[in-house]
């Protein structure tokens, strides 16, 4: 069986990715996600990974980290390295360095490629591998030797109904050459997971104006009202994103910080519910999880979407 590690864990997206192996280690510095994850998992995870040593760490063959991705994102303000969550990807360089694991998988989103003209990505890869994607680095950083591959994956290529773009960062100890899962058809809509007669979290009266006041800009106005499956986003009076192809806008833990920014069911004018938004990242009904919370919302936006995360560790267990 393999042994891995969660860092960063939140609600445990990697866990339940990986749930056929060993996790013999968690963290994360959230309360409240941290009282979610002791729910599902019966364990408490540590708290502040800087606090902890890594001889401390137990023994594991991969590490799993979905490293913060505010300094990063395009949606908060940049900071990166100078930002103290940016930091903690030199925690992760420690325990790779220290447990030497046989492979790692991180993830991150897309604006780490291209954030400060691509200087923290090359300080990101270069300190990790001797190769990337299957090319050798000539590079004066000293490097923990991996044989690194990396590729920006959306989420609604690989069966799931998300429009999430997220980096993901795979290393191997060993030679070897890896491929990341090849795009599928999509076989789960929005039809497949919504209670479509869901009677609560509606949306107020100035939102709904908000949203057919946006609507009246777009030729198919009837088209998107009448399709069951549309959904409005971030529905404030100046910028309202919609889609009505069955699948959903990107879930961000913007969601926590207000109704705003929680995609709205057009055909019902009401907010998606928690287990909704849930089912869109591919958490199993039976995950607990408390309905209607905002820190509920924020933990699914920060979370990864399990199916693809699945295939990707999938491929590296066959590598391992």
């Amino acid at each position: 069986m393999i042994r891995f590690i969660d860092l960063f864990c939140g609600l445990g997206g990697f866990r339940i990715a990986l749930k056929k192996q060993e996790c013999v280690f968690s963290c994360d510095n959230d309360k409240s996600v941290s009282d979610v994850y002791l729910n599902n998992f019966n364990e408490n995870p540590f708290s502040d990974i800087q606090s902890i040593h890594e001889r401390n760490i137990p023994k594991h063959d991969i590490l799993c980290a979905g490293f913060p991705c505010q300094p990063f994102s395009i949606a908060g303000k940049r900071k990166g390295f100078d930002d103290s969550r940016g930091t903690l990807f030199f925690d992760i360089l420690r325990i790779i360095n220290y447990h030497k694991p046989k492979a790692f998988i991180l993830e991150n989103v897309k604006g780490l490629v291209n954030h400060d003209n691509g200087n923290t990505f090359k300080i990101i890869t270069e300190s990790l591998s001797k190769s990337l994607n299957g090319v050798f680095i000539n590079s004066s950083i000293e490097n923990l030797g991996y044989n690194v591959f990396y590729k920006v994956l959306n989420s609604k290529d690989y069966g799931i109904p998300q429009n999430r773009e997220r980096i993901f960062i795979v290393g191997f100890k060993n030679n070897c050459s890896f491929e990341f899962p090849e795009k599928e058809s999509s076989s789960i809509h929005l039809k497949d997971i919504l209670d479509i007669n869901l009677p609560d979290n509606t949306v107020s009266e100035t939102e709904n104006f908000n949203i057919l006041k946006n609507l009246e800009k777009h030729k198919k106005r009837e088209d998107i009202i009448n399709n069951d499956y549309s959904l409005a986003y971030e529905i404030r009076k100046s910028k309202c994103t919609f889609r009505w192809d069955g699948i959903s806008p990107c879930l961000t833990a913007k969601m926590g910080t207000g109704g705003n920014n929680i995609p709205v069911l057009i055909k019902n004018m009401r907010r998606l519910s928690v287990k909704e938004c849930m089912r869109i990242q591919g958490f199993p009904d039976s995950y607990l999880i408390p309905e209607g919370k905002q820190n509920s919302y924020k933990q699914i936006g920060n979370s990864v979407s399990i199916p693809l995360v699945k295939k990707i560790t999938d491929n590296i267990i066959k590598q391992l």
